[in-house]
């Protein structure tokens, strides 16, 4: 057995020379392989490895990739049974690493796994991308155990279960290199946000599964490459989300999901015009327009994804508005939350 932790770097010189060393640290097994894919950086990241990190293998791009292409390009360069696709501001603890390899090596039907990520500068909590588990509901609106959209829990033990998820993270995800390669990689047109949980609904829809295992933890910082609202984060995050809806829904569900979201999508831009951020707002609307400008030429996907999808209902899509339940009803917790196995 072969495991390869990749690092797909982009001018994360700083977070290299922080998390690097302790990375190879607290990752003994025999079996493991570290690498640092770097997609095109213009900083000092180059020289950093070469002078402090001779032993770690690099595979060089020319250019940004983004992160979905940039994996596909250093995964197809990678010989393994599993990778473990690690963000370069992730700080791994004692251990990290060998529950996510005996969970994956008991239970082959499931196709990729992420430990519990919490916050590295608020360590008792848990972070915002991935926390333990991530989840979906039926417009599209992604949220995790432990945080849904802003509001980010505690972490005291109460999601401790390794579970079956929707999606796991891609700041720390483990996942099965045949597995990978069969579903096709990351969506390339993604360029970054939202492929992790595009390449885990194909996933389910074809009869995997994934999960998350809480024995396993890391430490994230978040935002390292992008601000949580920066404008084009904004904008992938929203015009990604409605090409993997329809990339990825049934054609019964299609037009009246599209509907609610276009409703809600114009109430959030709403939303940052009173709250002066007028460039965010502007980031939703150009996503919405750009959706449409590319939604053609994804019709193919579509079609492929619906042709090898044995499942279009799945346990782990929450069938209400976690829109309409987080700011109506209040619902700030994933424990208050009551999930469903029907028709979604």
């Amino acid at each position: 057995m072969q495991v390869s932790v990749v690092i797909l770097n982009w001018n994360g010189e700083k977070f290299l020379k922080q998390f690097l060393p302790v990375l190879l640290e607290k990752t003994h097994l025999s079996y493991v392989e570290i690498l640092v894919a770097d997609n095109g950086s213009t900083d000092g990241s180059l020289q950093l490895l070469k002078e402090q990190f001779p032993t770690v293998r690099t595979i060089l791009f020319d250019k940004n990739y983004g992160f979905a292409e940039g994996y596909n390009k250093a995964l197809s360069e990678i010989k393994s049974d599993y990778y473990v696709l690690l963000n370069s501001d992730v700080e791994v603890t004692d251990n990290w690493l060998l529950p996510l390899v005996d969970y994956m090596e008991k239970h082959p039907q499931t196709a990729a796994c992420q430990p519990k990520i919490l916050s590295y500068f608020k360590r008792t909590h848990f972070e915002h991308a991935g926390a333990a588990g991530g989840f979906i509901d039926y417009l599209g609106f992604a949220f995790c155990r432990g945080r849904i959209f802003g509001e980010v829990e505690e972490d005291k033990g109460q999601y401790d279960e390794p579970m079956n998820v929707f999606w796991t993270s891609g700041a720390c995800m483990m996942v099965r290199a045949a597995s990978f390669h069969k579903m096709g990689g990351f969506d390339p047109d993604f360029f970054a946000h939202m492929e992790e949980i595009d390449l885990c609904w194909r996933f389910n829809s074809r009869g995997y599964q994934l999960a998350c295992i809480p024995e396993s933890v890391v430490y994230h910082i978040g935002g390292g490459t992008l601000h949580s609202e920066h404008p084009f984060k904004t904008y992938l995050n929203f015009r990604n989300n409605l090409l993997m809806l329809y990339k990825n829904l049934p054609k019964k569900q299609l037009k009246s999901v599209f509907f609610k979201r276009a409703i809600l999508d114009y109430m959030a831009v709403f939303q940052f015009l009173i709250s002066a951020k007028p460039k965010n707002a502007q980031s939703i609307l150009k996503a919405r327009s750009d959706f449409r400008k590319m939604k053609p030429n994804f019709l193919e996907k579509r079609k492929e994804n619906i042709l090898y999808s044995t499942a279009t209902s799945f346990p782990m899509i929450y069938t209400r508005s976690i829109v309409v339940d987080y700011y109506l009803r209040r619902k700030k917790k994933f424990s208050q939350l009551k999930f469903t196995s029907k028709e979604n």
